[in-house]
C-alpha cells in the first residue's frame, strides 16, 4: 500500500521566517520599501510607530528616512512635510547622540537648501569633522548651488575654497554653477577663472552649460573684462607655450566685442564657422613638473636610487640636450622575431 506524506511549501516556511524578524529589522525592511515607491506619508506612518512601540533605532534607520525626506523635498506638494519631518528626524537622531555620517549630512544639507539656508548647509558640513568623517562633492553641492541660486557670490566662492582645501576637485555642475553666478554678478575675472577650470576638466559641455556661456559672451561678456589691457605678441605666444599651446592665461585681454556664433568642428580640426585650425593643446607647465615628479617616484621605487641620482645630476649638468635617446631601446627595436637580438648597427647608426 502506497503512502505520502506532506513536506509543506517551501515558499511558504521561508515567508513565515521573514514573518519572526526582530522589531528593528521588519522597521528598516518596510522602511526601505517606503524608500524605493518615494510613500512619504507611510515612512512618516512607521516612524510613529516605531517610536510609540519604543523600537530600537540605528543609523540605519535615521539615513533612511532623512534620505526619502531630502528627495520628496524636491516636490512641491510635499515639500512643507518633508522638511518638517526630515529636520524633526535628524533632532531626533542627535539626541540619541547617534553621530551622523556622511550620508546623514548630505542628507540633511539638501533639507536646508530646500528650506533656502545655504548657511546651515554649509555650517553642518563643517561640522562632520567633528566626527572624523570627510564629506564628498555631493555634500557640498546643496550648499553651493543654494548660494549660487541666491546670488551670493562670496558665500558660494567660501565653499569652493572649502571643496579645494579637502582635496576634491569640481566637475561641470558646479563649475557650470560658479560660471553663471559670476556672469550674473559681473565678475568678469571669475568667469575667465571658471572658464579654463571647464577647459581643463570637462571633454566636452552640456546644452545647459552651453547656454551660459552663450549668454555670458553676447551681453556681459561684450563690455565686462575689457581694460584696454594689452601685451607683446611675443609676450602672449610665451604665455600660449607655457601654458601648453592652448591659452595664456593673462585674463582677459584686447578690445571689442565678441561674435558669438553656432558652428561644427570638422574632423580635420577646422572649425566650419570661422574657418581657423583648431591646434593640439600640450600639458602646461605645472603639469610638466607634476609628470617629472611622478615619473622620478617610479623610478626611485624600482631602481637603485643611486644610479637614478646619478642620471638626474647629468641631466642637470646637460640641460642644453632637448632629447635623450635610449641606446638600449633603439638597438632592440623591431627585434621581436625568431633570429632577431640586439643590433648594435642600429644603435651606430643613431650615433653617426
Amino acid at each position: 500500500m502506497a503512502t505520502a506524506s506532506h513536506k509543506g511549501n517551501p515558499t511558504n516556511s521561508t515567508k513565515k521566517k521573514k514573518t519572526h524578524k526582530n522589531p528593528e529589522a521588519n522597521f528598516l525592511y518596510e522602511l526601505n520599501s517606503c524608500s524605493k515607491s518615494k510613500d512619504l506619508k507611510a515612512a512618516i506612518s512607521l516612524y510613529e510607530s516605531a517610536i510609540s512601540n519604543k523600537t530600537r533605532l540605528n543609523q540605519h534607520h535615521f539615513n533612511t528616512l532623512l534620505y526619502l525626506c531630502s528627495t520628496i523635498s524636491t516636490d512641491p506638494e510635499s515639500k512643507s512635510l518633508a522638511l518638517t519631518y526630515g529636520f524633526r528626524v535628524f533632532d531626533h537622531m542627535m539626541t540619541l547622540n547617534i553621530h551622523p555620517n556622511e550620508a546623514s549630512i548630505t542628507a540633511i544639507a539638501r533639507l536646508a537648501a530646500a528650506k533656502g539656508d545655504g548657511d546651515y548647509a554649509f555650517e553642518m558640513i563643517k561640522k562632520l569633522g567633528d566626527y572624523r568623517v570627510s564629506p564628498r562633492l555631493r555634500t557640498y553641492e546643496p550648499a553651493l548651488f543654494c548660494f549660487c541660486q541666491k546670488l551670493e557670490a562670496e558665500k558660494a566662492y567660501e565653499v569652493e575654497a572649502d571643496i579645494k582645501k579637502m582635496g576634491l576637485s569640481l566637475e561641470e555642475p558646479q563649475i557650470a554653477a560658479l560660471l553663471k553666478l559670476s556672469a550674473e554678478t559681473g565678475r568678469g575675472e571669475r568667469v575667465y577663472e571658471y572658464l579654463q577650470k571647464l577647459r581643463r576638466s570637462v571633454r566636452w559641455v552640456s546644452e545647459e552649460t552651453g547656454k551660459v556661456l552663450v549668454d555670458w559672451f553676447s551681453r556681459e561678456g561684450s563690455e565686462v573684462g575689457f581694460g584696454g589691457v594689452t601685451y607683446e605678441v611675443s609676450f602672449v605666444k610665451e604665455a600660449v607655450l607655457r601654458n601648453g599651446g592652448g591659452w595664456h592665461g593673462l585674463g582677459w585681454i584686447g578690445k571689442g566685442k565678441w561674435v558669438v556664433r553656432k558652428g561644427k568642428v570638422e574632423p580635420n580640426g577646422r572649425c566650419c564657422c570661422c574657418g581657423e585650425q583648431l591646434g593640439c593643446v600640450d600639458i602646461d607647465d605645472v603639469e610638466t613638473e607634476k609628470f617629472a615628479q611622478s615619473v622620478a617616484g617610479l623610478a626611485m621605487e624600482r631602481e637603485v636610487k643611486a644610479n637614478f641620482r646619478e642620471f638626474q645630476e647629468w641631466l642637470e649638468e646637460n640641460a642644453d640636450h632637448e632629447a635623450i635617446v635610449d641606446g638600449a631601446n633603439i638597438g632592440l627595436y623591431q627585434q621581436n622575431f625568431a633570429e632577431g637580438g640586439f643590433s648594435i648597427l642600429q644603435s651606430s647608426l643613431m650615433l653617426s
